[in-house]
């Protein structure tokens, strides 16, 4: 009789410790959303060392294995050839380890001049699938999968693989 009432209880318990996961997990993709959300807005901003901030001490970026003190040298560069801008992306993937101390986003992402315009795709923020549509073939693609850790309850970057679209898909 009392096997019942024990069994219910451990599997409210462990119901209980899903859920609280599943929506953990779901948090801490949000704050993964706004951490990318917040890279773009430094970036637009040229602020290096706010992009910098984000990242790990062993932050490596691809293709090339660069250092963290050769990013930043090619962001300055970067910066200085696209002047003012905007990045506009699509709901960027994220996917958490079981842990939920490491994590990868996949970020598809274009770089326009500031003044341009695209209205058209705020509408496809939540279709990943149609804003690529939409930019592909009209504009400069890329493609950013960031590895990421959580390093005393901050998301950092560990790892940056940029990859262009070249009209058939990406490098």
């Amino acid at each position: 009789m009392l096997k019942k009432p024990v069994l219910w209880a451990g599997m409210c318990i462990l119901l209980g410790l899903f859920t609280q996961n599943a929506c953990t997990h779901k948090d801490e993709a949000e704050v993964i959303h706004r951490l990318i959300k917040k890279g773009a807005k430094l970036a637009e901003a040229h602020n290096v060392g706010g992009l910098m901030e984000l990242t790990s001490e062993g932050f490596s970026a691809m293709p090339g294995n660069r250092d963290r003190a050769e990013v930043r040298s090619i962001l300055f560069m970067a910066f200085r050839h696209y002047r003012d801008f905007r990045i506009l992306y699509p709901q960027p993937g994220v996917d958490l380890e079981e842990s939920g101390e490491a994590a990868s986003a996949t970020i598809y992402f274009l770089i326009v001049r500031k003044e341009r315009s695209y209205p058209e795709l705020k509408d496809l923020y939540g279709d990943p699938g149609g804003w690529l549509e939409e930019v592909g073939e009209n504009a400069d693609l890329y493609r950013l999968t960031l590895d990421l850790i959580k390093k005393e309850g901050d998301w950092l970057t560990t790892q940056a693989h940029l990859e262009p679209f070249n009209g058939y898909g990406f490098a």
